[in-house]
This record gives structure tokens, C-alpha cells and sequence, in this order.
């Protein structure tokens, strides 16, 4: 081939010289194996022909954390030479000559692939789709389908991560944020969400504290965002270990619902008793009205306050007003809230109706109106601002699995088969973070996935076989750092599995 615009060529290798571009690639699945999870996985048994859950999920996950996107990118893990051995190799590691025969025979013919096929990773994920709970969905009515038993295994599989966590890094308190995001997708048999284009709406919660998504549940576009959140809040309680004594919750506008905050505050939870909460608020018009009549004096200066403690003055204003919904009329608890005003610039192009949010009108100047409802007796400033903290959480975690991951492209039309690749990207999600918070040095336990394959993940190396052993030989300033991270994984204990 001629030189081009620069002065080189390109030559085609000829020899297969075990390279790699994912050399840190087998310190996740390392992880994968202390933390229980590959053990885990083996319990699914969905009884699918040749590859068994451990080595279809352990592929899929891998797809996630190298920057696949769709079924297809697949073969970028099994054309690359060097892993391509290396998982071929760990295939059988450990087992006795009579183990071996048994795997050999799993197949009908000798097993050529590391890493399962385009067809056979469709054909597994279905085996997670109900085709009688599919009938039951109807566009323009909010439902969910119910995952059938392979499906509920497979979305268990995330508390092995959550428990292991918690074993090593233990909080007595878990900080719950709660919220939807809309995944685009143009599937025929998906539905509208409300922003007028074709979506699912999965819904998280995240614990803060852990930075882990606890749990998260699949859904169609038109499913609103509070739809059976008291449920889901339920669902994930029961999912926290026991260690946990204090539970907060933190919601957008989609979490103020009657029985959710009554729940919350009257201590209807035999386990947390009371949960402490702050919700965005609806602003009716009782609310907007008590913010009309505050004195100019009532209204308080908001500050943002750093990782410093240097207090940072806002655009905005707050003050609490006394506002009892007519289903709190008899509650003997007390729920505060909050209104917050912002100064808007004149505009004579838009209509207040066509506006997001509810304006205010004093002394000629606009203003936007937001609100909030709180069980908690801190003062107000330090109330509005750990609530925004949920925003933050919520854009990174929804950015993170949609971007990063491969959350925001959905391999099918049938419902279970998405609701299967959106829970094997939640375990890919949470265990780079044991990865970030548990081993790796201090300067990658914040940095993106992006970041993280460019300096760990992603990196080149090659696969050689010297003395009777395996060897994946990097360059030594990568060495070093792999080292590292590889005794910090061996210094973790093996989780403790429930054989019962």
C-alpha cells in the first residue's frame, strides 16, 4: 500500500501473535470470582445447549465494561487474538482431567469460540421473555410485566455485588435516590414515552452511600415515573443488608404521592420504622398561593456549600411555609415545605402555560417556583442542598449506563430479552464500581468508564506461553500498576456463598 497524506504503511500481521487491546480486561472477571458472582451465576441454570450462564454472562459483561453496545460487538472480544487464548484458557483452569471430559462434551463438536456467538447470545436471552406477560402490555395504559423465574434469578445475581460491597466497605446508612430514565429506541413494539418519542423508562435506586444501584426495574416508555414507587421502594429495603439501620430517601416530583410519604413518615416499615425523605413537590395552587403572600423579609438567601465547606451564594431564594395537604390534615406527623424562588428574565415570547415549571409575580420581577416536602427537622438551606446531591447522582448514573455502558441500545423487540440486557449491564455498572472503590488507586475511584479504558482497561498486551505458564506481558509502566491492582484484589476475602 502507498504512503498516504503521513509517511508510513500499513501491513497485515500474517502471524497470530496474541495481542491484545484489553489487557486489564481479566482483573474485572478476577473481581467477578472473589466477589461470588460467577459462583452465583452457575444457580441460574436456564439449560441452554453448550454455553452455560457463568461464560454468556461473563461475555456480556465484559462487552459492557470494553465499550460494546450491541450483541453484534461480540466478535471484537473473540477476534482479539490475545484474550481470545487467554479466555480459553481460564475456561478449564482448575479442573481435574475428568472435569475436562465433561465440559468437552457440552459441545457437539470441539469448541472453537471464547466468547459465544451473535445467535447463541440471542438465542440465551430469550429464554428471559415472557411471550404471555408481553400480550398483557397495551400502548396509552401504564403496565409491567412480570419477570418470569429466569428472569427474577438474573436480576437476584446484583445483591451478590451490593452484599459483597457492604461486607467490605459496611454503611449502617443508605441514602436512596430514586429515579426514572428514558431510554430512546426505535423497536416497533416499544411505546411512546411522554416525551413523544419511542423509549423504555427503567427505574433506579441508588444508594449513595455505596455508590450502587440497588435496584432497577425495566419498563415500557408510557409507564410514568411514580408508577408503583412505593412498591419498588419496598423491593429495595428488602434488599439491603442487615447492617443497615438508617434509611433516607431522596425523590423528584414523580415520588410525591400520598401513600409514599404516609408510609415514609409514619414509620410503616417494620425494619427502618420511620424513613427520613425529601421530595420534590407538586406546586398547586394552595402552595403557590401561601408563596405569593411571604414578605420580601421571609425569603432567604440560598448558598451551595463545596467539599471545603466554603458557603457559595445562589441566584436563589427559599423559605419554609405552612402548607397541610388535606390528607395530612389528622397525621400527627409533621411534614415541612420548602418553596424556592429564582428570578427569571424578561420574556415576552413565551406563555406562562407553555413553561415547565410555575411562575410567581412580586414587585414586578418574575420568578420561577419550585417546592419541596421534607420529614426532616435540619435547617432549610442544608435540607435543599442534599437533596439537589440526588440530581447529580441520578444524571451520572443515567449518562453512565446509556453512554458508557450499553444500556442505551436495546438488542430486541420482545420486552424480557431488553429487560435481561438492561439487568446485565447493572452488573457491569456495579462491578466497576467495586472495582473503583475496592481496588483501584485513589486517582481512577472517581473517573468515568471512558477514563478508566483508556488508562486500565483498554491498554495493549500479548499472551505468551513460557515455562508451563500463562503470561500476559504489558509494558512495565502498566505492570506496575496492574500489580497493584491485582494484590488488592488478592488482600479481599472470598465472599461468603449461601449454599442453602
Amino acid at each position: 500500500m502507498p504512503e498516504n497524506v503521513l509517511p508510513f504503511q500499513y501491513q497485515a500481521e500474517k502471524k497470530d501473535a496474541k495481542l491484545t487491546r484489553f489487557a486489564g480486561l481479566p482483573l474485572f472477571i478476577e473481581l467477578a470470582v472473589k466477589s461470588g458472582l460467577t459462583q452465583n451465576m452457575e444457580t441460574l441454570q436456564t439449560k441452554q445447549y453448550g454455553w452455560n450462564d457463568t461464560e454468556v454472562l461473563l461475555s456480556l459483561i465484559s462487552l459492557n465494561l470494553a465499550g460494546g453496545d450491541s450483541i453484534a460487538d461480540i466478535d471484537a472480544l473473540e477476534e482479539d487474538s490475545g484474550l481470545r487464548t487467554l479466555l480459553m484458557e481460564l475456561d478449564t483452569h482448575g479442573m481435574r482431567r475428568q472435569q475436562k471430559r465433561a465440559n468437552m462434551k457440552r459441545w457437539r463438536r470441539k469448541k472453537t469460540r471464547a466468547v459465544p456467538s451473535n445467535a447463541a447470545i440471542h438465542r440465551y436471552l430469550s429464554v428471559f421473555h415472557s411471550p404471555k406477560e408481553n400480550e398483557k402490555r397495551v400502548e396509552g395504559k401504564a403496565f409491567i410485566p412480570a419477570p418470569n423465574e429466569a428472569l427474577k434469578n438474573l436480576i437476584a445475581l446484583n445483591k451478590t455485588l451490593i452484599d459483597y460491597k457492604q461486607a467490605n466497605q459496611p454503611s449502617t446508612v443508605a441514602t436512596l435516590d430514586q429515579d426514572a430514565t428514558l431510554t430512546k429506541t426505535y423497536k416497533h413494539s416499544a411505546y411512546f414515552s411522554y416525551k413523544k418519542f419511542k423509549a423504555y423508562q427503567p427505574f433506579n435506586t441508588y444508594w449513595s452511600e455505596q455508590g450502587m444501584l440497588l435496584h432497577s426495574e425495566f419498563r415500557d416508555g408510557n409507564v410514568n415515573a411514580g408508577f408503583e414507587q412505593l412498591r419498588i421502594l419496598k423491593e429495595a429495603l428488602a434488599l439491603l443488608p442487615s447492617s443497615v439501620v438508617e434509611v433516607f430517601l431522596r425523590s423528584d416530583s414523580a415520588g410525591y404521592q400520598e401513600e409514599l410519604l404516609r408510609y415514609c413518615a409514619e414509620g410503616l416499615n417494620e425494619r427502618f420504622g420511620a424513613i427520613h425523605f425529601a421530595i420534590a413537590s407538586k406546586v398547586c395552587k394552595e402552595i403557590r398561593n401561601e408563596a405569593k403572600q411571604l414578605k420580601p423579609e421571609e425569603w432567604k438567601t440560598l448558598y451551595y456549600e463545596d467539599s471545603e465547606g466554603i458557603k457559595i451564594k445562589t441566584t436563589q431564594e427559599y423559605a419554609e411555609i405552612v402548607h397541610i395537604p388535606d390528607w395530612a390534615m389528622k397525621s400527627q406527623v409533621k411534614y415541612r415545605y420548602f418553596v424556592i424562588r429564582e428570578a427569571m428574565r424578561p420574556s415576552k415570547s413565551t406563555k406562562e402555560s407553555e413553561l415547565p415549571f410555575q411562575i410567581i409575580e412580586s414587585d414586578g420581577q418574575s420568578y420561577k417556583l419550585f417546592a419541596m416536602v421534607t420529614n426532616l427537622d435540619w435547617e432549610g438551606n442544608k435540607i435543599i442542598q442534599w437533596h439537589r446531591e440526588r440530581c447529580g447522582n441520578s444524571e451520572h448514573v443515567h449518562s453512565a449506563q446509556k453512554s458508557d455502558l450499553a444500556g442505551g441500545k436495546m438488542p430486541s423487540g420482545k420486552f424480557g430479552v431488553n429487560a435481561a440486557w438492561w439487568q446485565i449491564m447493572i452488573l457491569a455498572f456495579n462491578l466497576n464500581r467495586l472495582m473503583q472503590t475496592l481496588v483501584f488507586p485513589k486517582q481512577f475511584k472517581k473517573s468515568r468508564l471512558k477514563a478508566i479504558r483508556f488508562h486500565i482497561l483498554g491498554l495493549p498486551g500479548r499472551v505468551i506461553y513460557h515455562g508451563g505458564q500463562w503470561f500476559l506481558r504489558v509494558k512495565e509502566k502498566h505492570f506496575l500498576l496492574y500489580e497493584k491492582i491485582r494484590q488488592k484484589i488478592g488482600e479481599l476475602p472470598y465472599a461468603v456463598l449461601n449454599t442453602t
